[in-house]
């Protein structure tokens, strides 16, 4: 396998109990259907790479004025094509911005791995966010259980995030710790690049530290 426990995931989701005496709103992004398409140097997720060679991509995403939301994406690993469902629902309680939802990562039958399906939940405040996301890979030898749990801030166009990412095999050893350092921006109208820094870290002592620098470009554009 090569996402969970080297592993991957999307989106969001929280279960938020308490919260009837609150104003509880949608997200505040404009209700359509949009398109992205993008391309990374090399793909790598929660600190594990997925290819060793440049990886393109292509999404679609609806948004309605209550802020739930429904996706797909589809991206290019070497050996056949990932393609991703989710959907859930993103709003805020206050100042906190919360995000509850599922998604599904799926792969054609020529590519290198088998299905992971997790619940996706994040809260927001400012310029932070925590996130943590539980999930079940499909190995034909038995479904595995692993959780994503990370920290991340976002100011003016930098970001850093920083996960742990544990399946529930009986090794202790078998968590990654990986750092996320990256720049965005807007190259022109709709077209974006990035750099990103990624340093993964297997809980293994007898496992070498990885480190990537990945470039990427992305475009979206409103449908409807």
């Amino acid at each position: 396998m090569k996402k969970a426990f080297q592993l991957k995931s999307l989106v969001l989701s929280m279960a938020v109990a308490g919260a009837a005496s609150m104003a509880i709103a949608p997200a505040t992004t404009q209700a359509g259907v949009s398109a992205n398409i993008g391309a990374v140097s090399n793909y790598v997720f929660r600190g594990i790479e997925q290819t060793e060679s440049a990886s393109a991509s292509a999404g679609l995403d609806y948004e309605n004025d209550s802020g739930f939301y429904l996706g797909t994406w589809v991206a290019d690993v070497e050996t056949g094509l990932e393609y991703d469902i989710y959907g859930g629902w993103a709003g805020s309680i206050g100042d906190v911005s919360v995000g509850l939802g599922a998604t599904t990562f799926r792969y054609t039958d020529t590519a290198f791995d088998y299905p992971y399906n997790e619940v996706n939940f994040s809260l927001g405040y400012g310029m932070f966010t925590v996130g943590y996301d539980k999930g079940v890979y499909e190995d034909p030898a038995g479904d595995v259980d692993y959780d994503n749990k990370y920290i991340g801030v976002e100011y003016e166009g930098f970001s850093a995030t920083y996960g742990m990412l544990d399946s529930d095999l009986d090794a202790d050893d078998d968590a990654n710790s990986y750092l996320e350092v990256g720049y965005s921006t807007e190259l022109s109208a709709g077209l974006d690049g990035s750099v990103t820094y990624v340093l993964s870290t297997p809980e293994d002592s007898d496992l070498d530290s990885e480190t990537y620098l990945v470039f990427g470009v992305s475009k979206s554009f409103d449908i409807m």
